[in-house]
């Protein structure tokens, strides 16, 4: 299964970094591609080690004006003109979505599968790994727009919470038989 990763390029602390460790090589072992923006730092460059140390494929779609941070060696990289169409391309190569722990931009991602999702433009199975508690607010604030109307579709069909790598994993795997 190619499996899409939404996460941060920023160099994180312990907290994020073991269990995105963890997690890619779960992924890796597991037989799965990695789709990931690319970049050879921070968070991404952990995951990519992780999943290719462990026998994982490796596909990235950076983006023109980061290409310099695109990681070499990697079994495929597509250069993309702009976010949105590197948006498009992650999405189309991968059969599943899992969204780590990052910034705006992992948010922008997030947001934008899920609203693809909403309006049935994807059945991908979308994971949110909740890492350490980050995500806490933002399934909250899903849960409150479920509750107030603001969803059209059950948040179950949306997105599956997990709170680790194996339950991401097995939830991914699970809607791909």
């Amino acid at each position: 299964m190619n499996i899409c990763v939404f996460l941060s390029a920023a160099d994180l602390d312990e907290r994020y970094t073991g269990p995105a460790r963890e997690f890619a090589e779960l992924l890796g072992k597991g037989g799965h591609a990695l789709v990931w923006g690319g970049s050879d730092v921070g968070l991404m460059k952990v995951v990519a080690d992780g999943v290719q140390e462990a026998g994982g494929r490796l596909i990235g779609v950076s983006v023109d004006f980061l290409a310099h941070k695109a990681r070499p060696g990697a079994d495929e990289m597509v250069i993309t003109k702009d976010l949105a169409e590197r948006k498009a391309q992650l999405l189309a190569k991968s059969d599943a979505i899992v969204i780590m722990v990052g910034g705006t931009g992992t948010l922008d991602e997030a947001t934008d599968i899920l609203e693809l999702k909403k309006h049935g433009q994807t059945t991908k199975p979308v994971v949110l790994l909740n890492t350490a508690g980050f995500y806490d607010g933002l399934k909250e604030q899903f849960r409150r727009m479920e509750a107030e109307g603001f969803l059209p579709v059950p948040l179950t069909d949306l997105v599956f919470f997990a709170e680790d790598g194996v339950s991401a994993l097995a939830y991914l795997e699970d809607r791909a038989n």
